[in-house]
């Protein structure tokens, strides 16, 4: 019996058998292919389940693929709660009455853009946690929630009568580390909590080398090029049949930037090539719904957090409809049928509401609600006060005196600072300036800083991401630098649990500020809409005590999802914390479709500033070269050079465009080691599409192979070359370069090039 046969292990008597063969998965002995999508139970309100399942069913899948999310489950050490929107049990139990196994993906890391990557936040109120490693109290924890998982759902395995096929050990660990011992304890805590189906390991083409094992079954994730992914694939597992656990036919979306979309006819295409080479799939994701409460995470760096809406542009709507992706997708399904296959009629689709204007009514300011202070010397992290979400209000005094800046380390996420509680400015993680100017004082003022957690981040190598004000704050007068300290820390929790607060009439605030806002609506139907946030700032939203999600009005997400089942006939309850307070009537709508793409912040996050002109002559190139038209990886090797800015010069495009445009971008030291990105910051880039699309440069760093730096095409094309220049956080011994093309098509791909590289910032910078 071949090594790949023996970890699918023979069925009991009178169940089913699933095994992984050395050229194809084996169904009762026979051969499967299996055509999977992805759908979270917990991003789709539980009465909805059974539609979603059945809209998966009648798209042509025969397997839906379920992530669990740790810190839904045990959202406080030691105390698990499976009932109600968290019964992944009967989830699964549900996709087999649909006629659809199911592909388990339990963790401990699942990450999907969700807060932390899955993690509970309490891991980090130890200093000394390193997630994703062999740290004893970090394995100690997922050994007791693997277990946990195994109480509620070894028992449905396939083998036992259930539905699930495999079982998934840890995620895409490859992008983090190496450490494939780790790998194994995993799998065996997983062993130890009853699952006996094939474990499986998955990750990027690049990834997959280091997080391979070879009693582990592997997969390969990708958005494009299928031929090529599963070439690396080989590379590392010669035998055993084809798999891509994440295929993207969209991609999600971040605040600030366009809402993301993915062509239909790259789908069909690219899911046809699998289904002619007996490849089998995943479809990241079939289905992407809602990331309600505080769930959703963020991206780093740079730091991106991630909308509520996780509407995928994927072939099932964030309201759970048809898409005309989802169409496409089932034609091509019908015909890759089993024998004695047939595909379900497409259920009908659900309608939504508008709703008329909704009055707000009464309002709790944050000033007259908070808890009880936890005095310290210093700020106090999030983490620290025993919080998991929400804010932090900080207050100390600041002495009198001229004009100054405040200077921070850093904060996590987004700050509100007042002086005497009239607002004085805000601080954005996003872009990277933690210094505040004030005014004059002619005495003693209270300052006072209200911190919002946006997500804590859930890839990469900044998954450690404790929230609130990180290390000391200056008071800086232009002649002398202090530290201020005696500070009263206010945890403002937020979320599916909140803190109490008692409401006035809104007619009798006068300076409404950071608070909360409560009115009544009235509803004779019970479907769907979508609130319209447009006219409030950023904050959190509620309907009869069930947290919706985040808002933010500078998009792309200008809605917010209310399902129709959370709604009451009759009477209902909406609640909007609000961080900077409304001056305008409190009020809001329901729409009955979504605004999912209206970014109106004002191009904020380009990298180019008036000042800046790049005027470095082409000899003080440090290489040039010519890269192939090819969609793999690009690499180039040079003279080493010790220099922490570098930059990126695109001299002509294959196709004799204008543009510019790159997937990934990595450097390497002289050993041939990839160096940390993970204090890279753009410095400049001559030109960044952000209006007709997500082409930022960050996006040349942040460790998705689906977005893309692209150069200006919707209202100008401006002509090459075209410089991106990189600020790498510390210098280096620098001997090479890779570079990933664009994955969905060649436009911008890069023909010849040039690097240049400094110890010191490049002139005219």
């Amino acid at each position: 019996m071949s090594l790949l046969l023996q970890y699918g292990a023979a069925a009991q008597k009178n169940q089913t058998a699933f095994a992984i063969g050395d050229t194809s998965f084996l169904l009762n002995h026979k051969p499967f292919v299996i055509r999977c999508g992805e759908m979270h139970y917990t991003r789709i309100p539980r009465d909805y389940w059974r539609g979603r399942l059945k809209m998966a069913k009648a798209m042509g899948l025969n397997t839906v693929c379920a992530y669990l999310f740790w810190n839904f489950t045990e959202r406080e050490p030691g105390k698990f709660d499976w009932s109600g929107q968290a019964d992944a049990a009967e989830f699964c139990r549900m996709a087999q009455q649909e006629g659809l196994y199911v592909i388990l993906r339990p963790g401990p890391y699942s990450c999907a853009e969700w807060e932390f990557g899955g993690f509970p936040w309490w891991l980090l109120k130890d200093k000394s946690m390193r997630v994703r490693t062999q740290h004893p109290h970090y394995l100690e924890a997922c050994k007791r929630y693997l277990l946990e998982v195994g109480k509620q759902l070894a028992p449905l395995q396939v083998n036992k009568g259930g539905n699930i096929l495999m079982v998934q050990v840890e995620n895409e660990y490859g992008s983090f580390g190496s450490d494939k011992e780790y790998i194994g304890l995993i799998r065996d805590y997983l062993k130890a909590a009853g699952f006996t189906v094939p474990f499986f390991t998955c990750d990027g083409p690049v990834q997959l080398k280091n997080d391979i094992r070879p009693d582990i079954f592997a997969a390969v994730n990708f958005g494009g090029n299928p031929e090529s992914g599963f070439k690396a694939l080989r590379g590392v597992q010669a035998h055993g049949p084809l798999m891509c656990a994440e295929y993207y036919p969209g991609w999600f979306d971040s605040w600030g930037r366009p809402h993301h979309t993915g062509s239909s006819q790259r789908v069909i295409d690219e899911l046809k090539w699998m289904l002619d080479h007996n490849a089998s799939f995943s479809i990241y994701m079939a289905h992407g719904g809602t990331t309600f409460g505080t769930f959703s995470g963020a991206n780093a760096p740079p730091y991106l957090p991630q909308t509520s809406s996780y509407d995928y542009d994927a072939p099932i709507n964030e309201a759970g409809n048809p898409t005309p992706k989802f169409y496409a997708i089932r034609e091509l399904l019908s015909k890759y049928l089993q024998p004695g296959e047939t595909l379900p009629d497409v259920p009908a689709a659900t309608e939504a509401q508008s709703l008329g204007t909704i009055r707000f009514t009464a309002s709790a300011p944050l000033w007259n609600n908070l808890p009880k202070a936890v005095i310290a010397d210093t700020a106090m992290l999030m983490e620290d006060l025993n919080q998991g979400y929400g804010a932090v209000l900080y207050e100390t005094l600041l002495p009198a005196g001229g004009t100054a800046a405040i200077q921070f380390e850093d904060i996590h996420d987004y700050a509100v600072v007042y002086l005497n509680k009239k607002q004085a400015g805000t601080i954005d993680r996003r872009k990277g300036n933690f210094t505040l100017n004030i005014p004059a004082r002619a005495k003693a003022t209270p300052m006072q800083i209200l911190v919002e957690a946006t997500g804590r981040v859930n890839y990469g190598y900044l998954m450690h991401d404790r929230k609130g004000i990180h290390g000391k704050v200056i008071l800086d007068d232009g002649q002398a630098k202090k530290e201020l300290k005696q500070w009263k820390n206010y945890p403002v929790e937020l979320g599916d649990k909140t803190i109490p607060v008692q409401y006035a009439p809104l007619s009798k605030i006068v300076q409404p500020g950071a608070g909360f806002y409560k009115a009544v609506f009235e509803v004779n139907e019970l479907k769907d809409t979508y609130l319209d946030l447009r006219k409030w700032n950023k904050g959190l939203v509620w309907v009869n005590g069930i947290c919706l999600g985040r808002y933010w009005n500078i998009g792309p997400t200008q809605t917010i999802y209310l399902p129709g089942c959370w709604l009451k006939k009759g009477t209902n309850e909406v609640i909007v914390f609000d961080l900077l307070g409304i001056s305008h009537p409190a009020e809001l709508k329901g729409l009955s479709k979504p605004i999912l793409d209206s970014v109106t912040e004002k191009r904020a996050q380009v990298h180019k500033k008036a000042s800046q002109k790049w005027t470095i002559p082409a000899s003080r190139a440090h290489y040039n070269g010519t890269f192939e038209d090819s969609k793999e990886w690009q690499m180039a090797s040079f003279k080493p050079v010790m220099a922490r800015y570098f930059c990126l010069e695109a001299l002509s495009e294959f196709k004799n465009q204008p543009y510019a445009s790159a997937a990934e971008i990595q450097l390497l030291d002289a050993d041939g080691k990839e160096i940390p990105r993970s204090a890279w910051k753009v410095l400049y880039a001559d030109s960044e599409e952000v209006d007709g699309d997500d082409g930022n440069a960050a996006n040349l760093f942040d460790l998705q192979f689906t977005s893309i730096w692209h150069t200006e095409w919707q209202d100008r094309s401006p002509k090459h070359p075209h410089q991106v220049v990189i600020d790498l956080g510390r210098a280096y011994k620098i001997s090479g370069l890779k570079l990933l093309p664009r994955q969905d098509n060649p436009n911008g791909r890069i023909k010849d090039y040039q690097v240049y590289f400094s110890s010191t910032p490049f002139k005219g910078l």
